[in-house]
């Protein structure tokens, strides 16, 4: 729809001409590449009854952990066609790396209430699980930085610690259990000297001032209809201490407001939080449901002096 609408014949072709000048090239994506095929993250296996279980499920003894011979290894990454992506993607800005998102990965491994459960009953095993992810997700870095040199600008990873309403878990654990391997993987994009963007969805201004301390640039995607995102809030608040991507609602806005309506929004978006503003949907993707009108004329005022 999106390509007749525009009259072009690529998606590349589209982002030039709404003016997009960042591109999201991830390394993570199809870079695994297993001799036997198999996937980075080996999350589940079957019981004696044969269903399904998550593989740390029902783990109480962090040296299990240790000893569990389905970790990925870094020496199966080849890193050849994102960085030949990140070489051809013209003059725009760069935001890669492995999208490490270690905190969703933990709680598959464990199924998501056991995470949570466990981070009470059995924290040192949720610290088990936590380090083997995030040590892969260092190294996998650490690699990929070296070979990608200044043909990226930003690295760029995620997890999503809220919800609509608030946080997903308490400010302590995300402090215990999330923080920690963050700042590590900010720290080492910064050792390469690269500007960090951090994904992180839903209601997570409580934390921002975490996020400002620890090195991150950049917040993304700003879910403008979650509990205190709107752009008033941040900009009281955090104004000139971090830069933000999003903040265009597209739970509401985009998907039923009018041409005009987005513009107007925008154009108070960016009144806002500019100029340490990059303008896009409070998604890291334009989905199905809004109208190729809208997308016009959020980049229309986007480009609005």
């Amino acid at each position: 729809m999106l390509l007749r609408f525009f009259g072009c014949t690529t998606e590349e072709e589209v982002r030039l001409l709404l003016g997009d000048d960042l591109r999201w090239i991830s390394a993570e994506w199809d870079s695994y590449k297993h001799p036997d095929g198999k996937p980075m993250w080996n999350l589940a296996r079957a019981d004696a009854s044969g269903k399904t279980e998550p593989i740390f499920a029902n783990c109480e003894d962090p040296t299990e952990v240790d000893a569990w011979d389905g970790w990925p290894s870094v020496e199966y990454l080849d890193f050849s066609d994102v960085l030949e992506r990140l070489k051809n993607a013209g003059d725009v800005y760069r935001a890669s790396g492995m999208w490490s998102c270690f905190f969703h990965i933990v709680a598959d491994f464990f199924g998501m209430e056991n995470y949570f459960i466990k981070m009470f009953t059995h924290p040192e095993v949720v610290d088990a699980v936590t380090r083997n992810v995030c040590e892969f997700y260092l190294e996998a870095n650490r690699r990929f930085f070296q070979l990608a040199g200044d043909h990226m600008d930003a690295f760029f990873f995620g997890n999503d610690l809220g919800t609509q309403l608030d946080l997903i878990i308490s400010r302590d654990h995300i402090e215990r259990f999330v923080m920690p391997y963050t700042q590590k993987l900010v720290a080492l994009a910064r050792s390469f000297g690269y500007q960090v963007m951090y994904h992180c969805c839903g209601s997570v201004h409580k934390i921002i001032d975490r996020f400002i301390e620890i090195g991150i640039d950049a917040l993304h995607p700003l879910q403008a209809r979650a509990v205190g995102m709107d752009a008033e809030n941040l900009a009281s608040r955090f104004k000139g201490r971090i830069a933000f991507v999003g903040g265009i609602d597209t739970q509401q806005l985009l998907v039923r407001g009018s041409p005009d309506d987005v513009r107007a929004d925008v154009r108070r978006v960016k009144r806002l939080l500019g100029p340490n503003l990059v303008v896009s949907p409070s998604h890291e993707a334009i989905l199905p449901n809004v109208p190729p009108e809208n997308i016009l004329a959020m980049a229309e005022a986007a480009r609005e002096s």
